[in-house]
């Protein structure tokens, strides 16, 4: 089996690190909380895993084969990012009856299939962690493994880091700024990916 500590080390740099579903995942914990948010954690989690399972099954050739794909999803991915801004600077918080729902598990676990920075994390672990010597079925799940004890917990500390927020954010004023540099976020993120 292959060493542990290098896919170790990039799972925990690539899922600590500020993205898409951090920025999504604390901005949820500080409008709904961390229960609320759970869902939307736990959809990051299994679709980023299926997403890097699928590439250790051979997903990226497809994306070799035509690399129109990429340039597909990448946009696909810009527009949600935008959406994602829009409705977080739409959002005054959860007192004021118009807060909108939180990003659902299904909606968490779709959004990896346009998150490039998702795509580069599955395709590189696909590519230079997956272990030969040992049946696909046993080097997927040491995959689906360090997933599980790496990538979790450190999307989880965003989502906790967010509702840790909650409290000082009961001020509107406070609660807009919060949105408006979450939004921010998103949407410069969503603008890199594309420009």
């Amino acid at each position: 089996m292959a060493d542990l500590l290098p896919l170790a080390t990039y799972s925990f740099v690539m899922s600590i690190t500020p993205g898409p579903n951090n920025v999504m995942l604390t901005a949820s914990g500080a409008t709904f909380g961390f229960r609320r948010t759970l869902p939307a954690l736990l959809g990051v989690w299994a679709g980023h895993t299926t997403q890097t399972l699928a590439c250790c099954i051979g997903l990226g050739v497809l994306f070799t084969r035509w690399p129109i794909l990429h340039e597909v999803l990448r946009w696909a991915g810009a527009a949600y990012l935008l959406y994602l801004g829009w409705r977080l600077l739409g959002s005054g918080g959860p007192r004021d009856g118009s807060a909108p729902k939180p990003v659902s598990f299904l909606e968490a676990a779709l959004f990896q299939a346009v998150n490039p920075k998702a795509w580069v994390m599955s395709l590189t672990t696909a590519a230079v962690f997956l272990p030969s010597g040992v049946s696909l079925p046993v080097a997927c799940a040491y995959v689906a493994g360090m997933m599980l004890v790496v990538n979790l917990p450190s999307i989880t500390v965003w989502a906790l880091f967010g509702s840790s927020l909650r409290r000082w954010l009961t001020l509107p004023s406070r609660r807009r700024a919060f949105n408006g540099i979450m939004a921010f976020g998103l949407v410069a993120t969503g603008l890199v990916m594309v420009v």
